[in-house]
Protein backbone atom coordinates (compact mmCIF):
# COMPACT_ATOMS: atom_id res chain seq x y z
CA UNK A 1 0.00 0.00 0.00
CA UNK A 2 1.20 3.36 -0.98
CA UNK A 3 0.75 6.01 1.95
CA UNK A 4 -0.13 3.65 4.32
CA UNK A 5 -1.37 5.09 7.22
CA UNK A 6 0.71 5.24 10.89
CA UNK A 7 -1.20 3.79 13.88
CA UNK A 8 -1.29 7.56 15.31
CA UNK A 9 -2.95 8.38 12.57
CA UNK A 10 -5.67 5.54 12.28
CA UNK A 11 -5.89 5.85 16.59
CA UNK A 12 -7.54 9.32 15.81
CA UNK A 13 -9.91 7.70 13.29
CA UNK A 14 -13.80 7.58 15.48
CA UNK A 15 -14.86 4.14 16.75
CA UNK A 16 -15.74 1.74 14.29
CA UNK A 17 -19.23 1.28 16.43
CA UNK A 18 -20.13 4.92 16.79
CA UNK A 19 -19.58 5.15 12.83
CA UNK A 20 -21.73 2.40 12.09
CA UNK A 21 -24.53 3.67 14.21
CA UNK A 22 -24.69 6.79 13.10
CA UNK A 23 -27.17 8.15 10.70
CA UNK A 24 -25.74 9.02 7.00
CA UNK A 25 -26.27 12.99 7.32
CA UNK A 26 -23.56 12.64 10.20
CA UNK A 27 -21.43 10.25 9.14
CA UNK A 28 -18.04 12.47 8.14
CA UNK A 29 -15.15 10.87 5.99
CA UNK A 30 -11.77 10.88 7.11
CA UNK A 31 -9.51 8.22 4.96
CA UNK A 32 -10.22 7.86 1.29
CA UNK A 33 -7.91 5.32 -0.57
CA UNK A 34 -7.93 3.97 -4.00
CA UNK A 35 -7.04 2.18 -7.08
CA UNK A 36 -7.72 2.10 -10.29
CA UNK A 37 -12.06 3.23 -10.81
CA UNK A 38 -12.31 1.37 -6.84
CA UNK A 39 -12.33 3.81 -3.71
CA UNK A 40 -12.63 3.11 0.37
CA UNK A 41 -14.02 6.10 2.26
CA UNK A 42 -13.58 5.35 5.60
CA UNK A 43 -15.19 6.67 8.26
CA UNK A 44 -14.18 4.50 11.50
CA UNK A 45 -11.21 2.13 13.06
CA UNK A 46 -12.00 -1.04 15.26
CA UNK A 47 -7.89 -1.95 16.50
CA UNK A 48 -8.49 -5.08 18.29
CA UNK A 49 -9.17 -6.46 14.55
CA UNK A 50 -7.51 -4.14 12.47
CA UNK A 51 -11.12 -3.34 10.56
CA UNK A 52 -12.39 -0.25 9.14
CA UNK A 53 -15.89 0.84 8.52
CA UNK A 54 -16.92 2.39 5.36
CA UNK A 55 -18.26 2.99 2.05
CA UNK A 56 -16.82 0.78 -0.84
CA UNK A 57 -16.83 1.47 -4.66
CA UNK A 58 -15.18 -1.47 -6.78
CA UNK A 59 -16.01 0.21 -9.92
CA UNK A 60 -20.01 -0.46 -10.28
CA UNK A 61 -21.94 2.11 -8.79
CA UNK A 62 -24.87 0.27 -8.14
CA UNK A 63 -22.96 -2.67 -6.46
CA UNK A 64 -21.40 0.03 -3.96
CA UNK A 65 -21.72 -0.66 -0.14
CA UNK A 66 -21.20 0.06 3.80
CA UNK A 67 -19.26 -2.30 5.25
CA UNK A 68 -16.31 -3.69 7.17
CA UNK A 69 -13.24 -3.00 5.29
CA UNK A 70 -10.37 -5.22 6.79
CA UNK A 71 -7.26 -3.15 6.30
CA UNK A 72 -5.00 -6.00 5.41
CA UNK A 73 -6.88 -6.64 2.24
CA UNK A 74 -6.51 -2.84 1.12
CA UNK A 75 -2.55 -3.43 2.48
CA UNK A 76 -2.50 -6.62 0.23
CA UNK A 77 -4.05 -6.01 -3.22
CA UNK A 78 -1.46 -5.37 -5.80
CA UNK A 79 -2.01 -5.38 -9.57
CA UNK A 80 0.95 -5.99 -11.58
CA UNK A 81 2.84 -3.85 -9.28
CA UNK A 82 0.13 -0.75 -8.70
CA UNK A 83 -0.80 -1.28 -4.95
CA UNK A 84 -3.88 1.08 -3.47
CA UNK A 85 -2.97 4.06 -2.04
CA UNK A 86 -4.27 6.51 0.64
CA UNK A 87 -4.98 10.06 -0.69
CA UNK A 88 -3.03 12.68 1.41
CA UNK A 89 -4.89 15.48 0.44
CA UNK A 90 -8.17 14.26 1.89
CA UNK A 91 -9.73 16.30 4.09
CA UNK A 92 -12.30 15.16 6.78
CA UNK A 93 -15.72 15.46 5.08
CA UNK A 94 -19.71 14.38 5.75
CA UNK A 95 -20.30 11.90 3.53
CA UNK A 96 -23.54 13.59 1.98
CA UNK A 97 -21.25 16.58 1.36
CA UNK A 98 -19.00 15.12 -1.22
CA UNK A 99 -19.81 15.49 -4.33
CA UNK A 100 -21.55 13.04 -6.51
CA UNK A 101 -22.38 12.50 -10.23
CA UNK A 102 -23.52 8.63 -10.37
CA UNK A 103 -19.83 8.56 -9.15
CA UNK A 104 -18.01 10.08 -6.88
CA UNK A 105 -15.53 12.56 -8.87
CA UNK A 106 -12.47 12.84 -7.44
Amino acid sequence: MWNKPTEEELARLPDYRIATDMPLEEIVIHMRFYIGNCYWLIAGYKPSHRMLFGFANLGDDQMAEWGAIPLKDLEEINIEGVEVNRDLFWEPTRFVDIPKCGTLIF
